[in-house]
């Protein structure tokens, strides 16, 4: 196995959560972290138990020879210029979503990962959780048999109570509800669907208590989605709620029905009055502490290893959804469906 020595772009919240993900792969370590605050080396090995070079110029991290794996963890609008510039230097990139607040940013990261031909890892790290990783066996043992309908929904109130909120609730910041957060619940349909997007309709609306009427853009959207193949999903993004985080989850299917950690099989001979519990943890917290990154962090370093792409969130696949996000973002702003082909011919 190859050791992969990993720079960090930023040090905020998700960063800490990536180092010790990181640190934890067997095959990988955290070696370099760019801050535009003053970091002290000394400090950070007593933090993280390993030599860690701190800097304050991104672009001698990048140029970094240690450094085979950039890290970017920066706000979301310095995403699209850092990971270029470390794509071009020849380094792997692993990007906190979303990749950027623009579909023509997004392109460009593509086409820079491409051209350089270097590993990629988005992190839509939900997909890596227990309860995505049992739904999944669950699909591809066909439990469910064809799913023609899908919603899978994020639920989590982004106040003053989140350091994130400062910045959050600008646009050129947050971007938008999905951009935000809703992103992670709107690629898990993406993976659970397992079909082409080709048209969005999106709503839009905003709570009225004080602590949200500080965004810049509308804190709910509902998103409904139809599929090449006829089938229909439907993802809503709150962060204007006061109540606890919830990814709700619905998968409905010719065979059987799935409702967040519970299952109605035909095939099982279920109780058609009741729901089968299953045995999974959920994805049931904000928190990046209790994300699966290391889980997704692994998943990337062995497919490097092997030669191949990142299973399901390298940074192709990341685009796919994040067409239909910004789809989505321009059907609320147009107030009537997009196609994704429009979105790709703009390419904005």
């Amino acid at each position: 196995m190859a050791k992969y020595n990993v720079g960090i772009i930023g040090y905020g919240w998700a960063a800490t959560a990536h180092i010790d993900a990181i640190n934890a792969c067997p095959d990988a370590e955290v070696v370099a972290i760019y801050s535009s605050r003053p970091l002290d080396a000394g400090e950070l090995k007593q933090r993280y138990g390993s030599d860690i070079t701190p800097y304050r110029d991104v672009k001698k991290l990048i140029a970094d020879e240690n450094v085979n794996v950039v890290d970017i963890c920066s706000y979301p609008y310095q995403h699209a210029k850092q990971a270029i510039a470390a794509a071009e230097a020849g380094k792997h990139l692993i990007v906190e979503k979303p990749l950027a607040l623009s579909l023509k940013d997004v392109y460009a990261m593509q086409k820079a990962a491409q051209k350089a031909g270097v590993g990629t890892c988005v992190c839509f790290e939900a997909w890596f959780s227990n309860q995505f990783q049992s739904t999944k066996a669950i699909i591809d043992k066909g439990l469910l048999g064809s799913i023609h309908y899908g919603e899978i929904d994020y639920y989590h109130g982004v106040g003053p109570w989140y350091g994130q909120y400062r910045w959050n609730v600008k646009k050129r910041a947050g971007g938008s509800s999905l951009l935000s957060a809703g992103c992670h619940a709107l690629d898990a349909l993406r993976g659970c669907m397992d079909g082409e997007v080709v048209e969005v309709t999106s709503y839009a609306t905003q709570s009225s208590h004080k602590y949200f009427k500080k965004y810049e853009y509308p804190t709910t959207t509902v998103t409904i989605m139809k599929f090449k193949d006829g089938s229909v999903g439907k993802t809503a993004s709150v962060l204007d709620c006061l109540q606890p985080y919830y990814f709700h989850t619905h998968l409905v299917g010719s065979k059987g029905s799935l409702l967040d950690n519970k299952l109605h099989c035909e095939e099982l001979k279920s109780d058609k009055t009741q729901w089968s519990e299953l045995s999974m943890k959920l994805v049931d917290s904000g928190d990046v502490a209790d994300h699966p990154y290391q889980t997704q962090f692994e998943a990337f370093f062995d497919a490097m290893n092997k030669g191949k792409e990142m299973p399901h969130t390298s940074l192709d696949e990341a685009v796919l959804s994040h067409e239909i996000i910004f789809a989505a973002d321009l059907s609320v702003k147009k107030g009537g469906p997009v196609k994704i082909s429009e979105i790709r011919m703009t390419g904005k």
